[in-house]
C-alpha cells in the first residue's frame, strides 16, 4: 500500500507541473478569500492544466455559500471538494463531488463520532487546531490523535515537512498525508526542492514500511 500524497495551496502553474513531477496525487487550490494562499480563477485554471489524468484537484473551502462552489465549478475542473469549515453535512453533500472533510484537533472532539455526523464524506483531514487559523499554520498537533478506526481514509496535515512526515506516518498510519506550509519559500509561492524532498521521504517510508500494519490504511 501507498501512502496518498497532497500539496495544498498552489497558486502557480510552474509549482504544479514540479509538484505533479515530485509524485504527487492531489493539488489543493484554495477559494477562501482570506487566505494568503488563495487563489482566483485565472490562477487555479493555469495550475488545472498542469494537472493529468490520476492527478486530483482539489477545491479547498471555508462556509462556502452555494453560490461559490457553483461560480468555481463552472470555470474549474475539480474532482473533489475540501471543506474547512464548520460546514455540517448537509452543506458537504450539496457540491455534487466526492468530498473531504477537515476536522481541527481541538481538545475534547469526539472523533468517533466523525463518520455519524459525516456519513457521505469520502475521507477526513485531521489538522492542527488554532484559534485564529483554520489551517496553514505550520504547527504539528499529537500525531497519535489521528490512529482512527474510521471507514473512510484519515489524511494527516499540519506541520509535516520532508523532516518529519516519517515520523508522522509512523505515529498516525494515516492513508494520505497533505502539505503546505511545509514546502514552501513564503506562503503561495512553493519550494520545488522542498517538494521533491517531501514526497521521496514519503516514498521511503512506504518502502521500509513492508508488511508492518497500518491503522486506517486502504488499498
Amino acid at each position: 500500500m501507498r501512502t496518498r500524497i497532497k500539496i495544498c495551496g498552489i497558486t502557480r502553474a510552474e509549482d504544479a507541473a514540479v509538484a505533479v513531477a515530485a509524485g504527487a496525487d492531489a493539488l489543493g487550490l484554495i477559494f477562501f478569500p482570506q487566505s494568503q494562499r488563495a487563489v482566483d480563477l485565472t490562477q487555479a485554471t493555469a495550475v488545472a492544466k498542469e494537472a493529468p489524468p490520476m492527478v486530483d484537484l482539489v477545491g479547498v473551502f471555508v462556509d462556502p455559500s452555494e453560490a461559490e462552489i457553483t461560480r468555481v465549478l463552472e470555470s474549474i475542473p475539480l474532482t473533489a471538494l475540501q471543506f474547512h469549515g464548520s460546514e455540517p453535512a448537509a452543506e458537504c453533500d450539496r457540491g455534487g463531488l466526492p468530498y473531504i472533510k477537515a476536522i481541527r484537533m481541538r481538545e475534547g472532539i469526539d472523533t468517533d463520532r466523525l463518520a455519524v455526523a459525516y456519513p457521505n464524506a469520502g475521507a477526513f483531514l485531521l489538522d492542527t487546531y488554532h484559534a485564529d487559523a483554520v489551517g496553514g499554520t505550520g504547527i504539528a498537533f499529537d500525531w497519535h490523535r489521528a490512529k482512527l478506526e474510521l471507514p473512510v481514509p484519515v489524511i494527516l496535515a499540519g506541520g509535516l515537512d520532508a523532516n518529519n512526515v516519517a515520523d508522522a506516518l509512523d505515529q498516525s498510519g494515516a492513508w494520505a498525508v497533505d502539505v503546505s506550509t511545509g514546502v514552501e519559500v513564503e506562503p503561495g509561492r512553493k519550494c520545488h526542492e522542498k517538494m521533491k524532498a517531501f514526497c521521496e521521504a514519503v516514498c521511503v517510508w512506504d518502502t521500509q514500511a513492508g508488511d508492518r500494519p497500518i491503522i486506517g490504511k486502504t488499498a
